[in-house]
């Protein structure tokens, strides 16, 4: 089994491109596989020793119907010293007081259950109200990346993202992890 398991919650298909396009592009070949909420038991996420999840905001705020129908499961999981990266999409012209929230939900959550988290991504270059996401100190939670509005950006975040979780992500959570320069929770 590959040491990373990407796992994305998508309505209308952005996010599964985009968790597709991290796994064939971003990351070495074979060093990942990736799994659509809709259709993974979380006890495969077990099997991993780093994960990646990648989700879209839906209406105000929300989370989409997979990953919030997914995270009572995750109760079956390990997180305990298991690194996890996020993703997140969101529209900060549309929905400007509610950006990328789905992520900041998600964070909060796998924080709770013991996950490291790295790869935090700065608020700057980003035009919104509000985030959950945000965590107040200049970083989002995680990658954020608006299709929307920012689309030409994508590619050069996503790239300067994944350099910098992908030590942390091909090690794991093993004793002898390279730390990443920057801020993991």
């Amino acid at each position: 089994m590959p040491p990373i398991g990407i796992f994305f919650a998508s309505e209308t298909g952005s996010t599964a491109e985009l968790a597709r396009e991290l796994q064939a592009h971003y990351l070495p070949a074979g060093a990942a596989e990736v799994h659509n909420l809709d259709d993974v038991d979380a006890a495969r996420m077990n099997g991993y020793r780093a994960l990646v999840f990648a989700t879209s905001t839906t209406n105000c705020g929300g989370l989409p119907a997979p990953l919030e129908a997914f995270v009572p499961e995750l109760d079956t999981v390990d997180f305990n010293g298991k690194v996890v990266a996020l993703v997140g999409l969101g529209d900060q012209a549309g929905y400007p007081d509610a950006f990328a929230d789905a992520l900041g939900w998600l964070y909060e959550d796998l924080r709770a259950r013991g996950a490291r988290i790295v790869g935090l991504w700065p608020t700057s270059g980003y035009a919104y109200d509000y985030s959950r996401a945000d965590l107040g100190d200049g970083a989002f939670c995680g990658l954020v990346l608006d299709q929307a509005t920012q689309a030409e950006q994508t590619p050069q975040r996503l790239a300067a993202w994944i350099e910098s979780v992908r030590a942390d992500l091909l090690a794991g959570g093993s004793a002898d992890a390279p730390k990443t320069p920057g801020r993991v929770v």
